[in-house]
């Protein structure tokens, strides 16, 4: 794999052909770390709620004492108790009624317990319903199988007309729920328990507080492997990934459906042919295995949970490890996409599915 820095090519702007360093990326702890990714959604839904009196809140035994918007709302908020599927339904009900119903729980549970009312309710009947997850991934490790979910996206990303969205920090966060707010669309959003990270820059300011489809945290050469990070764990990774082999792009996707995909398949291509996603999640329906049937001329490589179940408990790191996801599977996996032989034309831009 071709790693000097000479050939890439940063966001900032240069003269055409000129060699260009690659900026040392700075210690994830040195970046500005304020909310994790659920506390920001509370935290920014409860400002919304302030002058939009259509949003509610509901929730399904996950409140807790001291949930912002029931302090500053209590009218408009509502803890269900252990009935996601309930909770769903009458979300249906309230968005039918001209409200803005966000519910949350346990993203297993609200991807695979509720699932039938989920179809139909964001699917089906295209509800203006925002299924916020918290637990995503194994990040609610020490609870164990019942509390992991890594097949979420393979569900939601199968029924049509749902938005699907996987933030990474507190920035990316607030700005899908603005836009979950502003639109009305069904929104499903992933994201995981305590954990807080630092958002990632902008490369450029955009209308409304939008996110990119593509947020290039570094573009390399034509030539060179890009890793796809997706939702939070999977980014963290790429940035680990990336510090350890300068040189290497890094595309983030914060967007997952297949109308969003599809639009960021047109990107990538535009810019390379070798990819590894990072993601925490089942390969089995997961970004990866999307993007390969997007863009087929590609060569995209997986990096997620492989097909066992853990059996033993650990923090969330640890229960990915075992999982076969860590930063030595992501080197390796760049290593190995680095060292594949191109076939002839491989230079050539690829066109997206």
């Amino acid at each position: 794999m071709t790693t000097t820095d000479e050939r890439a090519v940063p966001l900032t702007t240069h003269a055409p052909g000129a060699p260009a360093a690659e900026p040392a990326p700075p210690p994830t702890d040195e970046r500005p770390v304020t909310l994790s990714g659920r506390d920001a959604y509370r935290d920014e839904l409860t400002r919304l709620a302030a002058s939009d009196d259509t949003i509610v809140c509901l929730e399904a035994d996950l409140g807790g004492k001291g949930h912002p918007f029931q302090a500053a709302h209590p009218e408009r908020f509502f803890n269900l108790g252990i009935a996601e599927g309930a909770m769903v339904d009458m979300a249906a009900g309230l968005a039918a009624g001209g409200h803005k119903p966000f519910v949350s729980t346990f993203a297993p549970f609200a991807a695979l317990r509720a699932a039938e009312s989920l179809k139909l309710t964001l699917g089906y009947l295209a509800a203006g319903v925002t299924v916020v997850a918290p637990y995503a991934g194994v990040s609610g490790a020490w609870f164990g199988t019942t509390h992991h979910c890594l097949e979420d996206l393979a569900i939601l990303r199968s029924v049509p007309g749902v938005t699907i969205a996987a933030p990474y920090g507190d920035a990316e966060m607030r700005a899908v729920v603005r836009e979950a707010v502003r639109s009305g669309r069904p929104h499903y959003i992933r994201t995981g328990r305590n954990a807080t990270y630092a958002s990632l820059p902008l490369p450029h300011p955009l209308p409304d507080g939008e996110l990119p489809l593509v947020n290039w945290e570094f573009r390399a050469g034509p030539d060179d492997v890009c890793l796809v990070s997706v939702g939070e764990e999977g980014t963290r990774l790429a940035l680990a990934a990336r510090r350890a082999t300068p040189g290497t792009a890094h595309a983030h996707l914060v967007y997952l459906d297949h109308e969003n995909l599809t639009h960021a398949a047109t990107e990538l291509a535009r810019h390379h042919c070798r990819f590894v996603v990072v993601e925490e999640h089942r390969g089995q329906g997961g970004v990866a295995e999307a993007l390969a049937l997007l863009l087929p001329q590609a060569r995209v490589t997986s990096v997620s949970a492989d097909r066992s179940w853990p059996a033993h408990g650990g923090d969330h790191e640890e229960v990915m490890a075992a999982l076969g996801l860590d930063l030595p599977a992501v080197l390796a996996a760049v290593e190995k996409a680095g060292s594949h032989v191109e076939k002839a034309g491989a230079r050539a831009r690829v066109p997206a599915g």
